[in-house]
């Protein structure tokens, strides 16, 4: 199998120097199949969004993992900026798949509760969070995204 290389420094992307981890996934069939990690942590099936299917989607997974990841910068930006998080934060996510001029696209929604914290406090962290986050650091530019203090 040959293997197809591209780089891309000079669009201002930033290579990584250190690689903290490196997620491994074997998918089958597309929307109608299943992935699995190489570890063996991840073990599931994909149905397409909206149908009887019983696995999960793609759409489910990105908002999942771009929720634990942007707890894990508020986190971060917390620790930085000393300040006491609350036990019960969480972010629910909604990531769309929809169309417009004949193409695919997504769009996402983040409503972060951060209960317990003065609006001013709260707002500090949510912006320190998208900047530090690397999924909002990939969609950044790429689609619409709203992030919502709840």
């Amino acid at each position: 199998m040959e293997t197809i290389k591209h780089y891309s420094l000079s669009s201002g992307i930033t290579p990584i120097e250190n690689v903290l981890y490196t997620g491994k996934t074997h998918t089958t069939g597309g929307r109608d199949g299943a992935a699995h990690s190489d570890d063996g942590h991840l073990d599931i099936k994909l149905s397409p969004p909206g149908s009887k299917g019983l696995g999960t989607n793609p759409e489910q997974l990105f908002a999942a993992g771009w929720s634990a990841c942007f707890i894990g910068a508020i986190g971060h930006a917390a620790r930085t900026l000393h300040i006491a998080l609350p036990k019960d934060v969480a972010v629910d996510a909604e990531v769309d798949l929809g169309t417009a001029n004949n193409a695919f696209f997504l769009q996402a929604r983040l409503y972060v509760s951060l209960p317990g914290l003065e609006t001013e406090t709260a707002v500090q962290l949510i912006e320190a969070a998208h900047q530090t986050c690397p999924y909002s650091k990939a969609t950044r530019g790429n689609i619409a995204v709203t992030i919502e203090l709840v």
